[in-house]
């Protein structure tokens, strides 16, 4: 069985910044794509960032700049550092990764950005 705990989520004013971390633990033979995904109220749930085993990333349209994933394969960590936050960030954001085939999924983290 494979775990993912989330930390970093928050309140923020817009413009600030915010780190979201993920560890998976359990067994896991070999990590695919590590990647955040975010829901918003009344919204589908939808890509943040991805990021693959060899460090190649892709971003939704709407945080390209301003956020950034990475992720460290021997700690089995993905992390997200969101800067110049907007309103319109404010969600559930998700870990997610894939083992063996299979997606794996964090419990959620909020990230609320208000002034």
């Amino acid at each position: 069985q494979v775990q993912l705990a989330e930390s970093g989520g928050g309140l923020v004013q817009p413009g600030e910044s915010l780190r979201l971390s993920c560890a998976a633990s359990g067994s896991i033979f070999s990590i695919g794509a590590m990647a955040w995904y975010r829901q918003a109220p009344g919204k589908q749930r939808e890509l943040v960032a991805l990021i693959t085993p060899r460090g190649l990333t892709n971003y939704a349209d709407s945080v390209k700049g301003r956020f950034t994933i990475s992720r460290d394969n021997a700690k089995r960590t993905v992390a997200l550092q969101m800067n110049s936050l907007k309103p319109d960030d404010t969600a559930v954001y998700y870990c997610n990764l894939e083992s063996g085939g299979i997606p794996y999924w964090g419990q959620g983290t909020q990230v609320t950005v208000s002034s």
